[in-house]
């Protein structure tokens, strides 16, 4: 079987409904399979997600351990291409994702993002995400997507499973060491659903004070802790 140049990495929990179309938009880029991989990271969703993904023509694998890191970790390691693409499943890359890429590797990149879009024409919004243009690691987060050498991946050792928030953070520092970091054009588009759910002010000061928090060194529990304390769920 021909080994694909790229791996596109999706961790999942509870994502039914959301999943399938973002799978089969991946799908309409133009690749064929054997160029490059979908796999989705399920942390034991108890809906309707990896059938779902399946079905759209994903390959899912079942993570032993829930939570972002070690599921990027875990999707990491099943993952046979060159080049690995992580991405959140309510986070849609632009139609010009293969071709980035490649320039971007044949630029000597290690690593590397997209600007941030929210489906949201809110002001607020619209101003949080014109700042991703930045080339300063605290203003990236895993929703603008990263896509990484397997090589610099492994040599910077991979996301940190201690960490329950702020993986995609942490790693951008470690990546950097062992490679050119990139910041892509376009922007990567991304579900306002969480700011709508908990108010776009409210939930912006609360990521504001995670991140305080995280640069004070607060433990991965605390941070947890306040996270669940404050954020309300997402609705089914």
């Amino acid at each position: 079987m021909a080994r694909p140049w790229l791996s596109i990495i999706i961790p999942t929990y509870n994502e039914a409904g959301r999943l399938g179309p973002l799978v089969k938009a991946l799908r309409a880029l133009g690749a064929v399979a054997s160029e490059v991989e979908i796999i989705v990271v399920d942390g034991g969703s108890p809906d309707a997600t990896t059938t779902e993904a399946m079905a759209a023509g994903a390959h899912v694998v079942q993570s032993p351990r829930r939570g972002r890191a070690a599921q990027l970790n875990f999707g990491a390691a099943a993952a046979r291409g060159a080049l690995l693409y992580f991405l959140h499943a309510d986070s849609y890359p632009p139609a010009t994702l293969l071709t980035d890429l490649r320039r971007a590797l044949a630029a000597g990149a290690g690593s590397g993002c997209y600007r941030l879009a929210f489906d949201d024409r809110h002001w607020f919004l619209r101003a949080n995400a014109w700042f991703t243009r930045f080339d300063w690691d605290w203003l990236r987060f895993g929703d603008q997507s990263l896509f990484v050498r397997r090589e610099v991946f492994e040599q910077a050792g991979g996301f940190d499973e201690r960490l329950l928030l702020f993986e995609d953070q942490e790693i951008i520092p470690r990546l950097r060491r062992h490679g050119r970091f990139a910041l892509l054009p376009g922007v990567v588009t991304t579900s306002a659903r969480k700011y709508r759910d908990n108010g776009v002010y409210r939930l912006q000061f609360i990521f504001g004070l995670l991140c305080g928090l995280y640069r004070l060194g607060a433990s991965p529990q605390r941070l947890a802790r306040v996270y669940r304390r404050l954020v309300r769920p997402l609705k089914a």
